[in-house]
């Protein structure tokens, strides 16, 4: 069963309303829930996720975004307006969802407070939009609740969004509790719903968040359950996480929809770090269970198994 739609936001021009309406209908491909495909690691893990271990030779170059973007029936592909702006004319019929902020991953650990801060004004990508003419079809932007500088982004986030359905473009919002004040919690379901919330008062229309975890770190379904009624009308997408194998992969994301109610995934690693045809047919698969609404067994058998 698939969720309801829901209509263009308050406030903005009836113009600005219809544009979000078909960008809505765009990325979700009439299913009401988003397949987003996650190219913004080349800033926030640098190479770590495009080289070594399984990773696939192709991964090394960052056109295989684009190759697997253009190929595969993805509701968006989501990167920064750098590498739109060199790739992006050879591939001008992908839906593309611009990144305004990202960080690199150099400072780790709970005694670290993120800061991630808009890199464009939204009056340069509404000129890069009129004059490349490509598919924008929206924003994305990461915050970091508990951070000490949580309130210098909660502003850029709340004006960027606003700024953007004033555009007629949808806006997706990165919600990953983090620093001092969050310590080791970041994956405590209470926390999650409390970011997801935090993301609907911005008034976002998509928020990308980590699933949750129990008292013993295991992922349950169930456990989004008040992460996605504190959300309300701003519908909830789990990140993709680190490379699994792509039955356990398509198994959590059928968990996530259907009994944590959650509307879809945006997932990167798991993706592109596969050779182009593998990737291309796992697409196939997550658009069968998120878009198409099938199960399982019958996402599987779009898969390519590996030599």
């Amino acid at each position: 069963m698939h969720p309801s739609k829901p209509s263009a936001p308050a406030g903005i021009s009836a113009e600005s309303a219809k544009r979000w309406q078909a960008h809505y209908e765009r990325v979700t491909q009439g299913s009401g829930r988003l397949f987003l495909m996650a190219g913004d690691q080349k800033v926030e893990h640098l190479n770590d996720d495009f080289v070594g271990g399984n990773v696939a030779s192709d991964d090394a170059d960052p056109e295989h975004l684009f190759r697997i973007a253009s190929a595969a029936p993805v509701g968006c592909f989501a990167t920064q307006l750098g590498l739109l702006a060199r790739y992006g004319n050879d591939y001008p019929d992908v839906p593309y969802l611009v990144k305004l902020n990202s960080k690199t991953h150099l400072l780790k650990g709970p005694e670290h407070d993120p800061l991630s801060l808009q890199w464009q004004t939204m009056a340069q990508l509404a000129d890069f939009i009129h004059y490349s003419g490509l598919d924008v079809v929206g924003v994305g932007y990461t915050i970091y609740p508990g951070s000490r500088h949580e309130a210098q982004m909660l502003t850029e986030a709340a004006r960027l969004i606003a700024d953007a359905h004033a555009l007629g473009l949808l806006a997706v919002i990165w919600a990953y509790p983090r620093g001092q004040a969050v310590g080791e919690r970041e994956h405590d379901p209470h926390l999650t719903a409390g970011a997801t919330g935090l993301a609907a008062c911005l008034g976002a229309d998509f928020v990308k968040i980590n699933p949750p975890r129990d008292s013993q770190g295991v992922q349950d379904p169930r456990l989004l359950g008040e992460a996605v009624a504190a959300a309300g009308r701003t519908q909830v997408v789990c990140a993709g996480g680190a490379e699994t194998s792509a039955e356990d992969f398509l198994k959590r994301l059928y968990g996530q929809i259907h009994d944590g109610n959650t509307a879809g995934c945006a997932t990167g690693r798991n993706v592109h770090q596969r050779s182009q045809p593998e990737a291309v047919a796992f697409c196939k698969a997550i658009h069968a269970i998120v878009v198409e609404n099938q199960d399982v067994d019958t996402a599987a058998k779009l898969l390519v198994r590996s030599a």
